[in-house]
């Protein structure tokens, strides 16, 4: 069995350090009333912090443009009280050792009308496509486009100024960023369609914008995905000459780690190679990597059943993730939904007493336990 310790070492970036490789990956809850992360989410957070977990990435929270949010009672990262509520997270993970970075997340196209707290505001997309060749949502205009990145900027900058420790831009799975990096819902003609270099612009003038708001040691970490909750089979970069492209602007642009999202971390990304996403990642651009998917679960959560029978993940080993980690392929490892069953996840895998683990249950998204 591979050696737990490569997990259990300490992690520079810029001004960021951790105890350890185990990050929390960020996972809707919908459970802010209002869109104020109340006391029950400063304990939620405080609780995996407490736990073990080395660096939490939030929630997805929505900054300040009007159809950032597509779904009810998500976190907002804009307005007095939501901003207050998002400094008691930062303090209370902070008192346990722990480190923490919001994930500033567009809805884009995902948005339906009349989802509150905005109601009658269409989601906002490149080419007014949520799914490929079907125009259903708001084209952006330049000024819309301009928007958007000013409402990121104003997000990292509030993040750094409240005392989180770094801040994640989501560009992944189907929402707005990856909307313009998708050809199949990136049709435009102008600055910001047509090739994959131009297809980037949009995301790169955020990354620029960000960066130019939190100076050169605040870490910016971009999630990224190939595949979409629209097309599970989507690919922007389907050979590792192309996905070298599409990073390197990027990495230009002032990203400082790539979140590698993939369902299963354990599936090769091209043919030839066992590597994962984020080993390619790694092994093209030489930047810090974090992998994700089902990681300590034996099934992804695409795949459970919304209710009844099959609606769990049972704890599974991780002794494939440590040999890839051991050999370098990524230098973090996001833990989603087993951190929800299991708080203290870290300490028990550190132990070695994993038979404690406890099954994740869908159920156990009601509350923030």
């Amino acid at each position: 069995m591979p050696a737990i310790d490569s997990l259990f070492h300490s992690f520079s970036l810029k001004s960021l350090s951790t105890d350890n490789r185990v990050v929390m990956a960020p996972m809707t809850r919908g459970l802010s009333p209002d869109n104020v992360p109340g006391d029950a989410s400063a304990e939620y957070y405080r609780r995996r912090a407490a736990g073990g977990v080395g660096l939490i990435i939030t929630e997805g929270t929505c900054p300040n443009h009007i159809a950032a949010s597509g779904y009810e009672n998500v976190p907002y990262f804009h307005g007095d009280e939501r901003l207050a509520g998002w400094k008691k997270v930062v303090d209370a993970v902070h008192a346990e050792g722990g480190k923490i970075a919001p994930q500033l997340w567009h809805c884009g196209g995902m948005r339906k009308r009349g989802t509150l707290p905005e109601g009658d505001v269409d989601g906002y997309t490149p080419s007014g496509m949520n799914v490929p060749g079907k125009v259903t949502r708001h084209v952006m205009t330049q000024q819309d486009i301009d928007d958007v990145v000013r409402s990121f900027a104003e997000g990292a900058r509030d993040a750094q100024r409240l005392g989180f420790d770094a801040v994640e831009i989501h560009g992944a799975h189907g929402y707005l960023l990856d909307q313009f990096f998708w050809e199949g819902t990136n049709q435009r003609s102008d600055a910001y369609g047509g090739s994959m270099a131009e297809r980037g612009r949009f995301a790169i003038e955020v990354i620029e914008a960000c960066r130019s708001e939190v100076g050169p040691d605040f870490p910016i970490i971009l999630r990224w995905s190939q595949w979409k909750q629209q097309d599970f089979s989507a690919r922007l970069a389907p050979t590792p000459q192309l996905l070298e492209a599409f990073l390197q602007p990027l990495i230009e642009a002032g990203v400082d780690a790539f979140h590698c999202s993939q369902r299963r971390f354990w599936e090769p990304e091209f043919d030839g190679s066992d590597m994962n996403l984020a080993g390619w990642v790694k092994k093209l651009t030489g930047m810090p990597t974090i992998t994700v998917g089902s990681v300590s679960l034996d099934q992804d959560f695409v795949s459970q059943p919304s209710e009844g029978e099959g609606a769990t993940s049972e704890p599974a080993s991780i002794d494939r993730l440590l040999e890839m980690m051991d050999r370098g392929d990524f230098d973090l490892v996001a833990v989603g939904r087993a951190l929800i069953a299991n708080p203290d996840w870290p300490k028990v895998v550190r132990s070695g007493e994993t038979a404690g683990l406890q099954a994740y249950s869908k159920d156990l998204l009601a509350t923030l336990d």
